[in-house]
């Protein structure tokens, strides 16, 4: 279980979270929504433990989070962080001399079902397969807590395509949790089985999206419109 406890984040004179209290419980696809700038990468970096708290706590498993929580969280961040100079393969080799739960197998299972050339160079990829890579070596990782940020995010409807296959295909939700932030949420609304609407900092909702499009007819891009228009500042 993932919990926030009175949680709030400031960079200099912006606040990013403020106050926020929320239980994320494990086995699940969350999808974490909002405008850009609401506060969803904050959100993450927090629960990597690649920022700390102004104020209150984080928990992953009722530990306190740090940096070590790596051990227990694959993290595909929005920036890309390989070695430009590395083939495809040796990205792979390098992600598994880092972490101990790095599949080398289903790193090379991922690779053939994305298309992707062992051996050409990170730097002569296009954008849609270096986003490729990054879902590859984010999942191989037997990780219990799988966090996305924004891993569609100025991809080709093809490249999504593939994306979403491959959460789908490579991801064990008896053993794994999943987090993803977006705000362009069609694409990924089939998977998600908890959504958590935050806007400039503040939590609004936390809904099950089942219970959601039932009980409300509602589509979840037409529930957020609903929901920020009902919570306009």
């Amino acid at each position: 279980m993932i919990r926030f406890e009175g949680v709030s984040k400031r960079y200099l004179t912006r606040t990013a979270l403020d106050a926020v209290d929320l239980e994320l419980h494990p086995y699940q696809v969350i999808g974490v929504v909002g405008e850009n700038g609401s506060g969803k990468s904050t959100m993450l970096k927090l629960i990597t433990g690649l920022a700390r708290p102004t104020s209150g706590q984080v928990h992953v498993d009722g530990e306190p989070v740090t940096r070590r929580i790596a051990s227990k969280v694959a993290y595909l961040s929005e920036l890309e962080t390989f070695y430009p100079f590395h083939t495809v393969e040796e990205t792979v080799q390098f992600h598994a001399s880092q972490f101990p739960d790095f599949d080398r197998a289903r790193a090379r299972e991922i690779m053939a079902f994305m298309g992707l050339d062992p051996d050409a160079k990170v730097k002569n990829l296009s954008k849609g397969n270096r986003g490729r890579v990054k879902l590859m070596v984010t999942l191989a990782r037997n990780a219990p807590y799988i966090l996305m940020d924004e891993p569609l995010s100025g991809l080709d409807p093809m490249v999504r395509d593939s994306i979403i296959k491959g959460l789908i295909s490579f991801v064990d939700l008896e053993k794994q949790t999943v987090v993803i932030t977006t705000h362009e949420v069609n694409e990924i609304e089939p998977l998600l089985d908890t959504v958590v609407a935050i806007r400039q900092g503040h939590l609004l909702k936390v809904e099950d999206v089942d219970t959601l499009r039932g009980e409300t007819g509602l589509s979840l891009a037409e529930w957020m419109t609903q929901t920020y228009a009902g919570n306009e500042s």
